[in-house]
């Protein structure tokens, strides 16, 4: 009785597919998680910058209506590392946003239009989650029993998991407690209450790259990759750097130690 409950609250409850399902919680189950080669993956990846305005296109064109970024300042979009648009063009893209401003209107709040130096609108008005660090909340590869050892090799796969999930909709549907759920093969459970939201040729892309379903999935994903982690390349050029000083201070500390004991312990004849 409870376990049916449960089942029922949270097929109502499902807003989108980055939400907590009926199926999730009922248990887990198998999932089928493509592992894409982002060229951000590995010790020296970095973002690819046209892959980023692709995805920010994608996300500006299909995704806002649903979900906010509020975490992310809309001046890093000019940051180096992202999509490193100039001065101007942050400016531009600024300007076709709206905010909320609750200064505004004698203190109860209106839109005006955005600059930089502001958020990403939180959109709240379907009630789907912000997926500012969704890329970074999700994990793609567990490992056997839930262990996490295949990221330690694959990496977390929250790039992953948001790409195999917008490409896996196999366009079944049914009902269930007044909710219209669609078969996907990348969530937990199987049904999603997030209908489709790339059919592939959603979007031009200025530099001509494709427009597929499975190549828009993956230029999204990478951009809310960017969003969670935005100092991704720094990240990695310092742990580098600070390897490569711990290497050299490891050896000489090996020097002065032989430097040291050498009166102590002389070397043996022959």
């Amino acid at each position: 009785m409870l376990s049916k409950l449960t089942t029922t609250l949270a097929a109502v409850a499902l807003a989108t597919g980055f939400g907590i399902s009926a199926a999730e919680a009922a248990g887990p189950s198998d999932t089928h998680i493509t592992d894409y080669d982002f060229s951000f993956e590995g010790p020296f990846g970095t973002y690819d910058q046209n892959q980023l305005q692709r995805g920010l296109k994608v996300y500006t064109e299909i995704c806002s209506g649903c979900h906010g970024l509020k975490f992310v300042p809309i001046r890093t979009l000019g940051d180096p590392g992202g999509p490193s648009f100039s001065e101007e063009q942050v400016k531009v893209y600024a300007s076709e946003i709206e905010v909320f401003d609750r200064e505004l209107n004698d203190g109860q709040g209106d839109f005006r239009t955005a600059t930089p130096t502001d958020h990403f609108p939180n959109v709240v008005a379907v009630g789907a989650p912000d997926l500012s660090l969704m890329a970074k909340a999700r994990a793609g590869f567990h490992g056997p029993a839930n262990l996490g050892i295949n990221q330690l090799v694959k990496g977390m796969g929250g790039a992953e998991y948001i790409a195999s999930l917008l490409a896996g909709y196999t366009g079944e549907e049914k009902e269930q407690a007044g909710t219209v759920l669609y078969e996907n093969t990348a969530f937990p459970g199987g049904w999603i209450s997030m209908s489709p939201p790339l059919y592939g040729d959603d979007v031009e892309f200025d530099d001509g790259s494709p427009t597929d379903l499975e190549s828009t999935a993956q230029d999204v994903a990478a951009f809310l990759m960017w969003t969670a982690e935005p100092k991704l390349a720094a990240r990695k050029q310092m742990g580098l750097t600070a390897i490569i000083m711990l290497g050299v201070l490891s050896v000489l500390l090996y020097l002065t130690n032989k430097r040291i004991w050498a009166p102590v312990k002389p070397r043996k004849d022959g």
